[in-house]
């Protein structure tokens, strides 16, 4: 099923055991928990997903695992993250064998490429497969910038259909849409910007709080659609301090902690990140519990 980078993309966890092995049948059960709440989508492998710590085996074997899950239902998209170009082209056609049906594209990893050297990679990865691509802007975690004038350069290319607007600025959303029109789907990709970025046009939102929230977030989502604002706006509200998870450079355990707590998940990650700990836990544990206590009631949308 071809993605149209339309409404609302989890970034899935990847699950493990307590020794680090891939839980698959938690995998499954997260991804499909997400559907039946109404996703439009599923992205695996994200940095959500701690795709830095993932072999590549366990990648395609996570990827033939959500295909058997999703069974159709959804569009697949995997996110790649390579740091040499030539294993991300072999990547990429592997995943196509294998069942993928879109990619997350990143610029180079560890490397802060140039503007020059960031296009010859996005177009080498994109052009060595037939399928779809949504390009990854999120400059403030990776110190690699796609700018306005590359994404003009990136629209003579077939493959980039998307983007993922993580730049944290909401301003840029209008700058983006006046410079480019609709030639990318946008989706917001910072969860305490989402129901802002969707106002301002988005045409989608790439979630992480979704794993623990997904009948929320699609709520937030189709409500804006709808023009139901303040409705929107009230569970948005409630949200935010969850939203605020996001955001942190422990957002892995965090929402892997909101996942246990909802009964989508387990809070077990790989090394070098250890399960939350000591004060940082409690803060996190007390935000969660503190919105499941007021949790809303959805309205029919």
């Amino acid at each position: 099923m071809k993605p149209s980078w339309t409404g609302v993309y989890p970034a899935v966890t990847t699950n493990f055991f307590q020794d680090e092995s891939l839980d698959l049948k938690t995998f499954s059960f997260n991804i499909d928990e997400q559907i039946k709440a109404g996703v439009h989508g599923i992205i695996i492998c994200g940095s959500l997903g701690e795709n830095g710590t993932l072999t590549k085996d366990e990648k395609l074997t996570l990827l033939e695992t959500a295909k058997n899950t999703i069974a159709g239902r959804v569009p697949l998209v995997i996110c790649i993250a390579e740091c040499i170009t030539r294993e991300a082209i072999a990547f990429a056609k592997e995943c196509e064998q294998t069942g993928a049906e879109g990619f997350m594209l990143l610029p180079p990893m560890r490397y802060p490429s140039d503007d020059r050297e960031t296009l010859h990679y996005l177009h080498r990865v994109a052009d060595s497969t037939d399928l779809p691509v949504m390009a990854y802007n999120n400059p403030l975690a990776y110190k690699t910038f796609i700018s306005i004038p590359m994404f003009h350069e990136l629209a003579a290319n077939p493959h980039f259909e998307a983007m993922k607007e993580s730049t944290g600025d909401i301003r840029y959303m209008t700058d983006i849409i006046n410079a480019l029109g609709g030639r990318f789907k946008i989706l917001s990709g910072v969860d305490d910007l989402a129901f802002e970025s969707l106002v301002m046009g988005a045409d989608g939102w790439v979630a992480g709080l979704v794993d623990a929230f997904p009948r929320e977030t699609v709520a937030i989502y189709e409500l804006v659609k709808q023009g139901r604002i303040e409705e929107a706006r009230a569970i948005y509200r409630w949200h935010f301090p969850l939203m605020h998870l996001d955001v942190s450079t422990k957002f892995v355990q965090n929402i892997k902690l909101a996942e246990v707590a909802t009964g989508l998940g387990t809070e077990w990650v790989r090394e070098p990140r250890l399960p939350l700990a000591g004060e940082e836990r409690e803060r996190v544990l007390k935000i969660i519990n503190d919105s499941l206590a007021t949790r809303p009631v959805l309205p029919q949308f």
